[in-house]
């Protein structure tokens, strides 16, 4: 008795969890003694079964919760009722015989996780986040200055506001993730959190899916984003609102998170989804052919992403061998090898041997049935893959490449009659002999890796050490698949050999899989987040509006291409000039008359073939005053997808009986003088942004990309009477359908008077209207100036409600022009913004003027914006868009605090340059690997990651993955030039304001 108290003792310290640390601390033990086992300790592991035990549980919650620890919380606040968790059963029954006491476990892990989740609750109800800046258009900056607290307000219908309870603000961390993917912790620095808003109850996501986890948890693990907003944006997004709807007029339900914020729970949202569909659809399918279990289905749903899905189904497909362990599981060994586990001193494999019949034949072909069986076993326990898992963390796994035997092959020398292209190894130099941690590889790294994978330039393979395989076969053979019972050294023998041949034949290659997934997965993350973030920069350029001018697409052969350009984007005049030819004097006084003539102060060169040729062109008559009395200046555009624009079936709609050669020159100009509207007629991916674009997943690039379309179109807001149906389409809420029906009924009916009469235009419903109005704008001056007859009686404008008044009547709807329909302020919310301006004293005819700026000012100074919402009964976040929209001035346009084209009058070239000169420049694209900027020398310079640091900054742009986008002015220091292959080094001094 005193050696079995002693053997326990030392097993109970083996398999305890130590105290300042989340992993298992396992001593290592020899694996030939199978005398380790004892009895007593029996009981202990008895209820484990795929489960870890209970000091091992408590030890892991605060780990896995992402919950900031309140100070007290309030027992009277009501809790919001969470949906009773289904405890996903045990693993597979590799051990432990059956007990009474296992109930009496179950039930206890039970109440404990009860009582838990009751506290966590409670906690998260009390929690206090910050939104950490990520790079997206703030709406906040860009519409107002004061901070707003979270308060309640319904999903659909106007606002309303309850008392919030007050909270300390969190003080912004001083970290800095520069070399860090964004930081998916959602805080906001401008807006304090009140108590979580939660919607009504709408269908539970659960009861959706039908799987064994909860989807809300799973997503807020998976983004670091709290429940309550995961459960909220979940509903919101059933309910079919647009992301640019919340961002804006739903801030408190989705704690005052960002486009990109919101977005990202978007995808993780789908990816569960699709994780849940693909694991009904291999239900039925196993179902149909007849191999469905208990077990196998509990497995399915225990799955939360695709590769383990796969890992489970992959046995089962179609067309596949059978498996090893399956076709031993038909020769009637499962029982064997469960015997092997739970009472190995009864095992003999003799009484299995069947002389007639293949695999059990001989002694060997039985051990080895029951190795496969017991292989399989683990490769498919949660609890061991947990542990491999946790082991591998904390080693050096690496990935490496080099170069493929079928590009070696090629290189070699080919009889004359195969004409077979060699691959360009060249490309690819810097990966043919590449070896880096998991842990510390770039992005763009991983995207070149796999691009040579693809091309197959590159072979790759993912190293683990040796000494996780030792760690953890030490671990299955002494704790998790430990006999329970004495075992001879022959059953010892097969147990050692299971571990390592799972290890080896299982368990290895789908850790391979995961880490490789897992890095693609972020690389196409961080990937589409730059393009994200550079398509966003280059829509927001600030327009220039009120000039002339000329639109050049540069050429040699076929001559330079002009438009000249009114102020509101008509073409006045187009025309071919050869400006590198022999004739450079007469077309130049054609250059002269035509600017003369129209006025034409500025001049865009798009930045394609013969670039550089007619910038030096135009620099040198205007150094030289060729074109007085006029003040001429230019700028470089750049022209990408404009030749692709220039045949689409949109260029021709709008421009049917012109050359697609000047239709170039027409979008070049158009570039300049409205970015938004010319931009959104071309497929992003054809804008010339961002890198690696044919290497991430394609439904996810274009995903993002029309998301923050749309997001920039909404946010900046569209004349519903003059904006392109190109446009109109991209609005939040609209389509191609409803912007063709909008166009049709602005033609039929002359222009919209008001928002209400939207609700005229047929397929536009209930659900479209409030998504959409808050960002379409009717603007009086246009009205006026619509034309003769554009004034529509009231006759006119019932006309289409007449064909559809089995749905829709007029009864409701005025042709009554209102004053807030120019504002950012949302229909659903016009009576408060009535009240709040009858209570100051102020009228409709002065918005935007500096009185009732100063009446609304001086009103929130004196009440403070929370009592005056209060009083209104509404939220701050309401309070504070209507504040905004009452006095923003007529005509107002957030792109006019963002960079726009830079105008010169001079040039230098790259000849000119010196080591350690300092320039200004302006970014012109940035890659996972560094910035682009063009200092006016023809080719842009890189300024490589290492030299964008912190301190270069301002303060607002560190936390920031890649701090810098297109359109931002540097100043930089010249470190190399390289003449022979014409490339520029550069170092960041300073961003420029």
């Amino acid at each position: 008795m005193l050696r079995r108290a002693r053997a326990a003792k030392v097993y109970k310290e083996e398999t305890s969890t130590d105290e300042d640390s989340d992993e298992p601390s396992v001593r290592p033990v020899d694996i030939d003694e199978p005398e380790e086992w004892v009895p007593e300790v029996k009981d202990k592991s008895k209820g484990t079964r795929g489960r870890k035990t209970k000091d091992e549980t408590a030890e892991k919650k605060p780990t896995v919760r992402r919950t900031a620890k309140p100070k007290e919380p309030k027992p009277k606040e009501p809790k919001p009722k969470e949906p009773k968790e289904t405890k996903p059963k045990a693993a597979r029954k590799p051990r432990a015989p059956k007990a009474p006491k296992v109930k009496e476990d179950v039930n206890k892990e039970k109440e404990e996780q009860k009582s838990d989740g009751k506290v966590e609750r409670m906690e998260s109800l009390q929690e206090v986040r910050v939104k950490e800046e990520r790079l997206s258009f703030s709406m906040d900056k860009a519409f107002s200055n004061i901070s707003t607290t979270a308060g309640d307000m319904p999903g659909e219908g106007p606002s309303s506001s309850k008392q919030l309870s007050k909270v300390k603000k969190e003080e912004p961390e001083d970290d800095f993730n520069f070399d860090e993917p964004v930081q998916k912790k959602q805080k906001t620095m401008s807006a304090p959190q009140g108590r979580p808003v939660k919607l009504k109850a709408g269908n539970s996501l659960r009861d959706d899916l039908q799987m064994n986890w909860d989807p809300i948890q799973v997503l807020a693990e998976k983004t670091g984003v709290d429940q309550w907003v995961c459960r909220n944006i979940s509903q919101l997004l059933q309910e079919e609102n647009t992301i640019p709807f919340m961002v804006r007029y739903r801030k408190e339900l989705i704690n005052h998170m960002d486009a990109d914020a919101v977005r990202d729970v978007q995808l993780a949202l789908e990816e569960l989804c699709t994780v849940a569909k693909k694991s009904q659809s291999i239900t039925q399918t196993l179902k149909k052919e007849g191999v469905l279990t208990s077990e196998l289905e509990r497995d399915l749903k225990n799955c939360r992403s695709a590769d383990e899905l796969d890992h489970v189904y992959a046995p089962y497909k179609k067309g596949s061998k059978l498996s090893k362990a399956r076709r031993a599981k038909e020769l009637g060994l499962e029982s064997a090898a469960l015997a092997l586990l739970q009472s190995p001193q009864t095992l003999q494999l003799h009484s299995w041997i069947k002389p007639d019949t293949k695999g059990l034949s001989t002694l060997e072909e039985v051990a080895t049935g029951v190795e496969q069986i017991l292989a399989d076993m683990m490769a498919k326990d949660g609890e061991t893959l947990t542990y491999v898992r946790s082991v591998c963390d904390r080693s050096d796994v690496t990935i490496q490449s080099t170069v493929s035997k079928t590009a070696l092959k090629e290189q070699q020398p080919k009889p004359a009659d195969q004409k077979s292209r060699p691959k360009d190894i060249s490309k690819f130099s810097l990966y043919c002999d590449f070896k880096c941690s998991v842990k510390r590889i770039q992005h763009h790294q991983t995207l070149a890796i796999n691009r040579g994978e693809n091309l197959k330039i590159l072979s790759v393979k993912v190293t683990i050490p040796d000494w996780v395989k030792t760690d953890f076969c030490r671990w299955c053979v002494n704790v998790r698949w430990r006999p329970q019972g004495f075992a001879r050294p022959e059953l010892m023998k097969i147990l050692n050999s299971a571990v390592e041949d799972s290890y080896k034949r299982l368990i290895t290659p789908l850790l391979c899989r995961g880490y490789r997934t897992k890095l693609t997965t972020n690389a196409e993350k961080e990937s589409v987040a730059m393009f994200v973030r550079n398509l966003r920069q280059r829509l927001l350029m600030c327009p220039i509006r009120g000039r002339v001018l000329m639109g050049v697409d540069p050429g040699y052969r076929h001559g330079c291409k002009l438009a000249v350009l009114s102020p509101t984007s008509q073409i006045l005049h187009t025309d071919v000039v050869y400006l590198h030819g022999q004739g450079r004097n007469r077309e130049a006084d054609k250059l002269r008359h035509l600017m003369l003539k129209h006025s034409c102060h500025t001049v865009v060169i798009g930045n394609g073939t013969a670039c550089r040729e007619t910038e030096a062109f135009f620099a040198d008559l205007i150094k030289s005053g060729f074109f007085k009395p006029l003040d001429v200046s230019y700028c470089i555009t750049n022209e990408a997808g404009a030749s692709i624009y220039s045949v689409s079936p949109e260029a021709v709609k709008e421009m049917p009986d012109m050359d697609p050669n000047l239709r170039s020159a027409v979008s070049i100009g158009r570039r300049v003088q409205d970015p938004l509207a010319e931009l959104v007629k071309i497929d992003p991916k054809h804008i010339g942004i961002g890198t690696y674009q044919h290497d991430v997943s394609q439904s996810l690039l274009r995903a993002a990309l029309d998301g923050v379309v749309q997001e920039c179109v909404s946010f900046v807001g569209v004349d519903i009477n003059i904006c392109s149906e190109t446009l109109m389409r991209h609005v939040a809420g609209l389509n191609a359908g409803r912007a063709k029906s909008i166009a049709e009924w602005r033609e039929t009916n002359g222009p919209f008077l008001n928002r209400e009469q939207l609700k005229l235009v047929k397929g536009l419903g209930p659900k479209s209207f409030q998504q959409c109005a808050g960002f379409v704008r009717i603007n009086p001056e246009t009205v006026n100036s619509y034309g003769s007859g554009g004034n529509p009686d009231s006759a006119a404008a019932e006309k289409p409600a007449a064909k559809k008044s089995r749905t829709k009547t007029t009864g409701s709807i005025c042709n009554q022009p209102n004053p807030l329909d120019q504002t950012c302020i949302h229909p659903e919310s016009y009576s408060i913004a009535m009240r709040f301006l009858s209570q100051i004293g102020g009228g409709l005819n002065q918005l935007g003027s500096p009185e009732l700026r100063q009446q609304v000012e001086s009103s929130v100074k004196s009440s403070g914006l929370e009592a005056l919402a209060q009083s209104l009964n509404t939220s701050p976040e309401t309070l504070q868009l209507i504040v905004d929209g009452l006095t923003q001035p007529p005509g107002f346009d957030i792109r006019q605090d963002f960079e726009q084209a830079d105008f010169k009058r001079g040039i230098v070239s790259m000849s000119d340059l010196h080591q350690g000169m300092l320039l200004t420049g302006r970014v012109e694209n940035t890659a996972l690997f560094g910035a682009f900027v063009d200092i006016g020398v023809g080719r842009s310079g890189l300024i490589p990651k290492r030299f964008i640091t912190p301190d270069k900054l301002p303060a607002d742009q560190r936390r920031r993955s890649l701090a810098l986008g297109p359109g931002e002015r540097v100043e930089v220091r010249v470190l190399d030039v390289d003449l022979q292959r014409n490339r520029i080094s550069l170092d960041l001094v300073r961003v420029l304001r």
